[in-house]
């Protein structure tokens, strides 16, 4: 079940939300609510939800869903509606002022990007605690970058923890002001899934646009707290992450920082429409899931590798022991 809550035409704050997906069983422990935020720093060519990445509202066309009615091309004041188009918006004239969304009510054109106050937000979330608390589930926080906005982050945990809310929280990992994050978000987030492409910099670049050395610095500072667990994920695209090199490459990292449960996605490829349905350019992606062959293979490739990370270190510590 997903919640899309009407709004006015008034100024949102940021973080916008792009969706809650209420009643998940994927995104950590037990039943979960998962709030998308809009906002991320990377821009990964494979990235399954491109609509979370820019932080201010977009129109989204479905053109197979248009009956032509004409409403959202009287009601746009850019003239920037054209039905002639293939996807329905000439996007160099439109403002995103959201009004053609708010007339169609097929679906044609619709808003990505939602502002809900904190309190708004855990009104919501906190209508499934009796879920959360029979299944030990709880709400995930993912996006987009969630930390990106630690004011809002903690005036939004303050309120979920008042109800002992399980909250576990998706990163990319690429975020500047860790002490904010530690200070006003740590303290009310139970787990962290930490998400991993790709271990070469220059390769992260090229795909991120981002070097990973900020990234992986946080993943050090987190992987060194106390009191909040850390897992790491890593997606599965195949030419780009599901690949020896990088598999092994970022095995090591994440032995490096003392962190052993990791969480292996297949690739999505609905990313790639979502973009085409944004009006941005088709990403260097796969358009296809991966075949289930293609997929096993690939995790029993990542066992085998760390089977010989685990060989490697017992012999270097042999070796280590001897007079």
């Amino acid at each position: 079940m997903r919640d899309h809550p009407s709004t006015d035409r008034g100024p949102a704050p940021a973080p916008l939300v792009v969706e809650i997906a209420r009643h998940s069983l994927e995104d950590g422990p037990g039943i979960r609510s998962v709030v998308f935020f809009k906002g991320c720093s990377l821009r990964c060519s494979f990235c399954q939800n491109p609509e979370t990445q820019a932080p201010y509202l977009e129109i989204a066309a479905a053109p197979e869903r248009c009956l032509r009615c004409g409403r959202c091309v009287e009601v746009c004041p850019r003239g920037a509606v054209d039905l002639t188009q293939p996807g329905l918006i000439r996007r160099e004239l439109c403002d995103r002022c959201g009004a053609c969304a708010d007339v169609c009510d097929p679906g044609a054109l619709r808003r990505i990007g939602v502002a809900y106050t904190p309190e708004a937000l855990a009104e919501v979330l906190l209508r499934d605690r009796h879920f959360y608390r029979c299944s030990g589930g709880g709400v995930t926080l993912s996006g987009g970058e969630p930390t990106l906005f630690p004011g809002y982050l903690e005036r939004l945990l303050r309120l979920l923890k008042a109800e002992s809310v399980h909250v576990a929280l998706e990163t990319g990992g690429h975020f500047t002001d860790y002490e904010a994050f530690r200070e006003r978000v740590l303290p009310y987030v139970d787990l962290v899934d930490f998400s991993l492409k790709l271990a070469d910099p220059a390769a992260h670049r090229a795909v991120t646009g981002k070097s990973n050395r900020l990234v992986l610095d946080n993943l050090r500072r987190l992987a060194r707290e106390p009191r909040v667990r850390v897992e790491a994920s890593i997606p599965l695209v195949p030419g780009i992450t599901a690949t020896r090199e990088n598999l092994a490459g970022l095995i090591d990292l994440l032995r490096d920082a003392g962190i052993h449960t990791v969480r292996l996605l297949p690739y999505n490829p609905l990313g790639v429409h979502m973009a085409a349905s944004l009006g941005r350019p088709t990403p260097a992606a796969p358009g296809s899931f991966t075949p289930p062959e293609e997929h096993a293979g690939t995790i029993h490739l990542f066992e085998e590798l760390v089977r010989q990370a685990v060989a490697r270190d017992a012999t270097d510590l042999q070796k280590g022991s001897e007079p």
